[in-house]
């Protein structure tokens, strides 16, 4: 072959092997939508190589030769561009389409298949001529019915891609405005150079500028992707993914703004839904996480767990920051999610207060289980020798009423303590119900003085009432007499002789009824007093070497509790305890 280069030659030839580099460097660094820019600068090298190549040629056989190559890069150009645009305003799904991909492939395809056979039919070409009256030779072309076709189709592309283009920056934040300018204008020059060319303005006579003006363009793009970073949303896919998201997702650039996120970003921060998110420096989305600005300044690939209060609810999260230097065509920028630890913390938590009751419960069941071997088994055992003694006429009738006294007490202390722990076990069993209903507390109380008045009398104690006979409350009546059975009960067995034991009731301005038992018995010591209540068994013995279960308290906390109530407890020692209960008086 026989080359004769001008200056339009080699101007073009320089430009078209210098767009192949970008192309193939593009092409192997950038994601699915900067490769389809790829390909595109790729038809662009193409076509200017071949053109350059044809104008450097002096005969029609060889120029043709250089038509049929640079076709391969003037079909596929328009087709390029258009799925570039598609994928660049994410919308892939539709060249994803069988039916839509082949529509727009039949084109291309014919048009090579009637340019490499053009001088069968002459359908693409008329007639293709050498002229030579100019300052370098050069075809001379006269357009045929597949020619305007493909016009058609070329410029349907280019229209369908720049709409999207446009309609994708409409929406767009002033924050890539640099990206937006660049992007349109490179659109708007092969529009110019090509009508130009087909209306017939040809400043330099037949030579086509439009490969000319595709190669400003691809230059043009090139510096956004470069210099202003024109991909930095797209390859997060933000409109098909982010969005269904539950986690959070910001992208911040190397002045840590941002210039990306998701919806659920706002679940994680108080920064205000009207206010503008892009473009707004990480330190006013998180003004209140010092520690995160801290792992972000330093650069660094880390995850930490942070929480933020909102109006309803603490929010528990987990930041992953990630650090993108990979990309040779962009500066660095940093990916950042947040996922919701909340209901993780929640259930932990959960978690952690189940094991932690179970604990106590498997302690008391210990507990009880210890008390059932040891202190239910003695007095058992001790009235059991006794009796087989005077059964065997082994003790006098004397020494049988001297031991009496001794063995009541260990009767009443067994029935006591088997009948607490009767009522523990069964508030302790799956599905066990209260019943609540109104009853009369005086009645109660009265109820409760008769039972225990034979032991009061043994410590010659006063057991007296101030309740008005029409006082109610709204509780299980069940438990509440068991309540008030331990609490008169331990007054008792803290009391000397002559003590007193004092019952009040009265109405509270909060619609719950208050009952007071207050002694005057010997108190309870404030190391003692602290430890009251807090599932801890404490058990001593009274003034009359009386035993105790340590269940009591427990069960009366347990049983308030569960009927909306408290129980509270106040003491001096040497002066006497006040022991006060809160009973709800309505539904």
């Amino acid at each position: 072959m026989d080359f004769s280069f001008n200056g339009y030659a080699l101007v073009l030839l320089f430009f078209g092997i210098l767009t192949a580099i970008m192309a193939i460097y593009i092409y192997k660094r950038g994601t699915t939508v900067v490769r389809w820019f790829g390909l595109m600068m790729g038809s662009n090298a193409i076509w200017s190589i071949a053109y350059s190549l044809e104008l450097a040629s002096g005969t029609l056989d060889q120029a043709l030769i250089f038509v049929s190559i640079e076709y391969i890069g003037i079909a596929t150009l328009p087709l390029n561009w258009f799925l570039f645009c598609l994928s660049f305003c994410n919308k892939e799904c539709w060249y994803k389409k069988p039916h839509n991909l082949i529509g727009i492939l039949v084109v291309p395809v014919a048009t090579l298949a009637l340019v490499w056979t053009n001088p069968l039919h002459h359908l693409h070409y008329k007639d293709v001529r050498m002229f030579t009256e100019g300052e370098f030779p050069m075809l001379k072309i006269h357009p045929g019915i597949w020619y305007r076709i493909f016009t058609i189709y070329f410029y349907s592309l280019l229209a369908c891609g720049c709409y999207l283009i446009f309609n994708k920056f409409k929406t767009s934040d002033p924050i890539y405005k640099k990206q937006n300018y660049s992007i349109i204008i490179a659109a708007i020059i092969p529009w110019i150079g090509n009508l130009s060319y087909l209306l017939g303005l040809r400043p330099l006579g037949f030579i086509d500028i439009t490969p000319f003006a595709f190669i400003l363009t691809s230059f043009l793009v090139f510096l956004g992707i470069y210099r202003f970073r024109l991909f930095d949303i797209v390859p997060i896919a933000r409109e098909k993914v982010l969005e269904l998201m539950s986690d959070g997702f910001l992208v911040i650039d190397e002045k840590h703004r941002v210039i990306d996120y998701n919806s659920a970003l706002h679940r994680f921060t108080n920064f205000s839904g009207n206010k503008k998110v892009i473009g707004t420096p990480i330190q006013d989305i998180f003004p209140n996480q010092p520690a995160l600005i801290e792992k972000i300044e330093a650069a660094t690939n880390c995850k930490i767990e942070l929480h933020t209060n909102t109006e309803n609810e603490t929010i528990y999260f987990e930041v992953e920051i990630l650090i993108q230097r990979e990309n040779k065509l962009n500066d660095a920028f940093t990916i950042i999610k947040l996922q919701d630890l909340t209901t993780a913390k929640k259930d932990a938590l959960i978690a952690k207060e189940q094991a932690t009751e179970l604990e106590k419960v498997s302690q008391l069941k210990d507990r009880i289980f210890s008390i059932i071997a040891h202190d239910l088994r003695g007095p058992m055992v001790n009235l059991s020798e006794v009796l087989k003694m005077f059964s065997y006429n082994q003790i006098s009738d004397d020494e049988f009423k001297a031991l009496s006294p001794m063995l009541s007490k260990d009767i009443v202390y067994t029935t006591d303590l088997l009948e607490n722990i009767l009522h523990w076990s069964r508030s302790q069993l799956q599905g066990f119900g209260i019943k609540k209903e109104f009853f009369n507390v005086r009645n109660i109380i009265l109820n409760e003085i008769n039972y225990h008045m034979a032991s009061a009398s043994l410590k010659k104690i006063k057991i007296l009432h101030d309740v008005f006979p029409n006082e109610v409350a709204y509780a299980d009546l069940l438990m509440f007499q068991i309540v008030i059975r331990n609490l008169l009960n331990n007054a008792i067995k803290f009391c000397n002789e002559g003590c007193e034991i004092l019952i009040t009731a009265a109405y509270q301005n909060n619609g719950m009824l208050k009952v007071c038992i207050k002694d005057s018995g010997v108190g309870i010591s404030e190391d003692i007093l602290n430890k009251l209540f807090k599932e801890e068994n404490i058990s001593s013995r009274g003034t009359k070497n009386e035993k105790g279960t340590g269940l009591g308290l427990m069960i009366c906390k347990d049983f308030m509790s569960r009927n909306g109530g408290d129980i509270s407890v106040s003491s001096k020692l040497g002066v006497g305890t006040t022991f006060c209960l809160t009973l709800p008086t309505r539904t």
